[in-house]
């Protein structure tokens, strides 16, 4: 290189900055795992709900197991950990990975579909959900309404989409879609028709009615979110319901580590209740939109 080469390769140098010496700052926000209640972790034995019809969830994460002479549905599955647990509990009621057909689900968020990409991996099953719980799954979860990307999960393809009132049989049992929307854009109740002691009981999964932490008023991503939720709590009392299961067993008196405690609710007490603490919520911020500036409550 020329000396005057050399020269103008140094001039186009960027020139050196000094930053000030201030007081070192805080460092930045730590990652935060998704982690939730032990009871939705909590591994317990299947609990028969029907003479088809079986809980093989934790404790207090619905996974409901329908078998049928032909293959078995499952209807949700937990969080993403779950999938070995579930295909143990399969076996322990005679059904092998093959002998999944079918994946249903309620929502798409991590604690009810977190396992759904490993079980479609391991069993071949097919996965039918609505389309606005199928784009959610493809992302994993990410770049949720309400949550962002904290409760990611691995993505999953779903394999049909589903209207509403769209009926999914296999071996003569036909469960009956009934969107909801609300919890999720994409939320489902599932009904299907079962025999207890000789009589047929109509089941109904219905998924969840609360609205953790979310911005009803003036939501940019779900600007007619009260309307959904109003429709949807008389949605949920319409169901053909003898019997109430929801995802979260609890928020329906149901109690599968412990039976005897359980205080099973029906549809139309479930909906009332969950109508009840909606409006209260609503209110709740209603008032704290109205708060001056700088006295809103955190």
């Amino acid at each position: 290189m020329t000396l005057r080469a050399a020269c103008l390769a140094a001039s186009l140098l960027p020139a050196t900055i000094t930053v000030p010496a201030t007081a070192a700052e805080p460092p930045l926000p730590q990652l935060e795992a998704y982690t939730v209640h032990e009871s939705w972790r909590q591994p317990i034995a299947p609990v028969r709900i029907a003479d088809s019809t079986w809980h093989i969830g934790t404790a207090n994460l619905g996974a409901i197991l329908v078998k049928t002479p032909v293959g078995a549905v499952l209807i949700d599955g937990g969080m993403p950990q779950a999938a070995d647990m579930l295909l143990r509990n399969m076996a322990a009621l005679g059904v092998a990975p093959a002998d999944l057909e079918l994946i249903l689900s309620s929502q798409a968020h991590a604690d009810h579909v977190g396992p759904f990409a490993e079980l479609k991996r391991r069993t071949g099953a097919r996965i039918v959900a609505n389309a606005e719980s199928a784009v959610l799954m493809a992302r994993g979860g990410s770049d949720d309404i309400h949550f962002g990307d904290t409760i990611v999960f691995p993505p999953v393809q779903a394999d049909r989409l589903l209207m509403d009132h769209e009926v999914v049989e296999l071996g003569g049992m036909r469960f009956t879609a009934h969107f909801m929307p609300g919890h999720t854009p994409g939320s489902t109740a599932w009904t299907w028709t079962d025999r207890v002691g000789g009589r047929e009981v109509r089941i109904a999964y219905a998924d969840s009615l609360s609205a953790p932490g979310y911005r009803l008023i003036d939501n940019p991503r779900y600007p007619r979110i009260v309307e959904d939720y109003r429709r949807s709590f008389d949605v949920v009392r319409t169901l053909p319901c003898d019997l109430l299961l929801t995802p979260h067993p609890g928020a329906s008196g149901r109690d599968f580590a412990n039976p005897a405690a359980s205080k099973p609710m029906g549809c139309v007490e479930y909906a009332d209740a969950a109508e009840r603490a909606f409006e209260e919520q609503l209110e709740a911020e209603r008032q704290d939109v109205h708060l001056p500036t700088g006295s809103r409550a955190l």
